[in-house]
């Protein structure tokens, strides 16, 4: 929780740093980070929108203590303007994200069979078949090529879609809400637009599974409301959420490792001579990838806590940061090195706590398909264009790239 005591000191006495979170190309760790984790772990910040101050909590003790006390409440941020990156909140009201235990237990339970490792196995064949195909495509146009076009973007919809039932005619729009939502740059009024039309489009099919069941994930949540578990609100606020991010940050952070490898020549050819090293390289670059701009959704405090010896009061704004947790020297050997033979590397990337991300072993499963297959059909894969000339998504709230021309 934390570590030496120190003497109280209120937010007054503090400064408080804006955060501007500006674009950053490639793979760079935010210096704005680095600084905090480096020289004030508990320090007080402002982001781009929303009201107010905010703790940000940067070392990895203090960000599993912040994340799973029950004291830092998600449902508590519901309705207020707390500040943050985005200019708009990205899922409904009643999603799983603005909720605290027990009703986030309740909430996660009626998707929990679908995102089971016997369930997500199944898939496994359907998924590595989609990815074929793809690169199949890809590969008789010839390079060079745009993985982000072929493989990373069109992949990971492709998988969640299937999971959901989205029927394919309607794959295009939810791409491009999704799009809109995931960014800072289009502005609130168009985010808001893109999810009411998101979620009118997921509410229609879950009433026509509630009518006609099918197994897929949208009749889960169909079948959970027929009996009561959840509302129809509730059920299509947890559909949005997971098609949304499932789609958005497996292309970006896919795409990231993609990039990673292709930038060190070494581990990709180790890759090749080691395959079986590939789980563990993946887990590696989870933890190394920066993948997200600034943080996610914050919490409140709903009592006096001490966090890192600094005093959080009731009704102060917490945001924690999964991405300095895995640069923490304390928690992690060479932290700012990129290491497949790290051993211990339990890290914070899918979250940690209540909201641990239920997707993950969903996200790792599309991670190793789409890695073993490049090293597999492709062992001259490299990239097509200068790494200066790859250009980088703006105003983006997961970080990748807008393009990854590669030759092979």
């Amino acid at each position: 929780m934390t570590t030496e005591s120190i003497p109280e000191r209120h937010p007054e006495q503090r400064r408080v740093h804006f955060w501007a979170v500006e674009d950053l190309e490639g793979l760079d760790f935010d210096p704005f980070m680095a600084e905090r984790l480096r020289d004030e772990p508990v320090s007080q910040i402002k982001l781009p929108h929303g009201e107010g101050t905010a703790w940000l909590v940067t070392r990895y003790e203090d960000v599993k203590f912040v994340t799973s006390d029950p004291r830092f409440s998600r449902a508590a941020v519901r309705g207020r303007p707390i500040t943050r990156l985005a200019p708009h909140f990205i899922p409904l009201d009643e999603a799983v994200g603005f909720a605290d235990p027990p009703e986030h237990t309740r909430l996660r339970r009626s998707v929990a069979k679908t995102f089971a490792p016997r369930s997500l196995d199944l898939m496994r064949a359907r998924a590595q078949h989609a990815a074929d195909d793809m690169l199949d495509v890809m590969e008789r146009q010839g390079p060079p090529a745009d993985l982000v076009e072929h493989l990373h973007g069109p992949f990971p919809l492709a998988v969640i879609s299937d999971l959901m039932g989205v029927p394919e005619s309607d794959r295009p729009r939810m791409a491009e809400w999704t799009n809109i939502q995931l960014s800072a740059a289009y502005g609130p009024e168009a985010s808001e637009k893109a999810k009411e039309e998101m979620a009118a489009c997921i509410t229609a099919l879950i009433e026509r599974r509630r009518a006609e069941p099918r197994e897929d994930l949208s009749g889960e949540l169909a079948k959970a409301t027929l009996e009561g578990e959840i509302t129809l609100r509730e059920a299509v606020a947890i559909a949005l959420l997971i098609q949304a991010s499932a789609a958005h940050a497996v292309r970006n952070n896919s795409a990231n490792m993609v990039y990673a490898l292709l930038i060190h020549p070494e581990q990709l050819a180790r890759l090749r001579a080691e395959p079986g090293l590939l789980p563990q390289a993946i887990e590696e670059l989870l933890r190394y990838i920066p993948h997200r701009n600034a943080v996610g959704l914050g919490r409140v405090a709903t009592e006096d806590v001490e966090v890192g010896g600094v005093l959080i009061r009731a009704g102060e704004v917490v945001h924690a940061s999964y991405l300095t947790a895995n640069r923490d020297p304390s928690a992690f050997d060479r932290p700012d090195e990129l290491d497949f033979d790290r051993r211990h590397n339990a890290h914070v990337s899918f979250g940690y706590g209540p909201h641990f991300c239920l997707g993950s072993t969903l996200a790792r499963m599309e991670s190793e398909i789409i890695l073993s297959t490049l090293i597999k059909r492709f062992p001259d894969l490299r990239l097509a264009e200068p790494v200066e000339e790859i250009r980088w998504q703006r105003g983006a709230l997961i970080r990748g790239p807008e393009n990854l021309p590669v030759a092979w």
